[in-house]
């Protein structure tokens, strides 16, 4: 999820996790998430109090709208009457960018991807979530809960938005066979040189570990997060052998949908959303979940600790996770809706099919995006794995 990358604060926002390490990496007994990592400790609001008339949000573009993309694309005016809390709406390009803003303190609450959240809890911006003063929060479907990157001990960080795979799109008119592998993008000899796209990214390696991890399994990939110097030099092996086949890695999506309208692009790693849009501009394009599975993105609403109105933001997680709001953003943005409920709020009836919002088998198959840490997420513990400082460095080698 994400825009025009902005990766050099990248490797200032993944200090945080190096130096916490440093301190919590041996004692395994404090409340600690992977290979004892220590969390500061930071309260969660204990009872709700009177809104404080404005949130400070910070989002991926199509999240928080209020009609000014367009008429019907609103569900910011009716919270702002609901509530009398004034939105005001930061777009982050990057799930890097949205770690940087978190820092300054100036924002209340930030929709983060997996390979944010993990920054933000073990860097002490976020406050764990009191989900009982979320009304909510008892409909969201319990494959997004407590997990890996929105919870630590049991603790919840934050309230489920939404999620999605990180798909293979391709043109059917240039692409033939019909590509069912990630292969596809991979192969050393494609076809499609100098035509295939990839996401601008450091957790693109991930990708790549993953394709590695099911076509050598020689290497022992477990989770294409956790990857100790032998797994992490192959993939980068990998990406960089790809990167000559690359004709350009895309980051803001309404680019890649030109990219494939123009034909510039006819195979790479793509979003749902993006297939849908380049299908209304009648670019013949479909997308697949590739046989090994892939990458994919679950965001989740989280609460500064440090925000300024912690009672409207309260308000504005409970309600974009509402049945109605929940719908609108989903069906906008195009990912599968975390609230049950939504589903039945849909304009499209197909739309949580479409998106599998209730298919576990289908996100089984998928590997959120999680922040690589020095102590292997797989839970190794015999190896190093490399953490997002070093996944960042890489990214820069590879695209030379």
């Amino acid at each position: 999820m994400g825009h025009n990358g902005r990766w050099m604060t990248a490797v200032l926002a993944a200090g945080v996790l190096t130096l916490a390490a440093c301190g919590g990496g041996s004692d395994q007994g404090s409340g600690s998430g992977p290979g004892g990592l220590a969390v500061p400790k930071i309260d969660k609001l204990a009872a709700l109090g009177a809104g404080e008339g404005s949130v400070n949000i910070v989002s991926w573009a199509g999240y928080v709208e209020d009609g000014t993309t367009g008429k019907t694309v609103d569900w910011v005016t009716p919270f702002e009457k609901d509530t009398g809390c004034q939105v005001n709406n930061k777009v982050a390009a990057t799930s890097d960018e949205m770690v940087t803003l978190m820092k300054t303190g100036d924002y209340d609450v930030v929709s983060a991807s997996g390979d944010a959240s993990l920054r933000l809890i073990y860097g002490g911006d976020v406050a764990p979530v009191n989900t009982d003063l979320i009304t909510n929060y008892k409909d969201i479907f319990d494959g997004l809960k407590n997990k890996q990157w929105n919870s630590v001990d049991g603790a919840a960080y934050g309230v489920p938005h939404g999620r999605g795979a990180n798909v293979l799109m391709y043109r059917t008119d240039t692409v033939t066979p019909a590509p069912t592998s990630w292969g596809a993008v991979f192969d050393a000899n494609s076809p499609y040189k100098g035509k295939i796209t990839a996401y601008d990214s450091p957790i693109y390696i991930a990708d790549a570990a993953l394709y590695l991890m099911k076509t050598q399994p020689d290497l022992g990939i477990k989770n294409p997060y956790a990857l100790d110097d032998k797994q992490f030099e192959a993939s980068v092996a990998l990406l960089k052998e790809q990167n000559k086949n690359i004709g350009e890695y895309w980051s803001d999506y309404t680019k890649e949908v030109q990219a494939f309208k123009s034909g510039n692009s006819v195979i790479g790693t793509s979003w749902q959303v993006i297939a849908n849009l380049a299908k209304a501009d009648k670019a013949p394009v479909e997308s697949v979940l590739p046989s090994e599975g892939a990458t994919g993105w679950s965001d989740t609403w989280m609460i500064s600790s440090k925000a300024k109105h912690p009672n409207c933001g309260y308000q504005w997680m409970d309600y974009i996770v509402s049945p109605k709001a929940n719908a609108q953003v989903a069906e906008w943005f195009g990912e599968a809706p975390s609230n049950k409920l939504a589903c039945e709020q849909t304009t499209d009836k197909q739309h949580c099919t479409t998106f599998h919002a209730d298919d576990e088998s289908y996100f089984d198959q998928v590997w959120y995006w999680t922040t690589p840490l020095a102590q292997c997420v797989d839970g190794r513990t015999d190896v190093t794995c490399k953490d997002y400082s070093a996944w960042t460095q890489a990214w820069t080698t590879i695209k030379g």
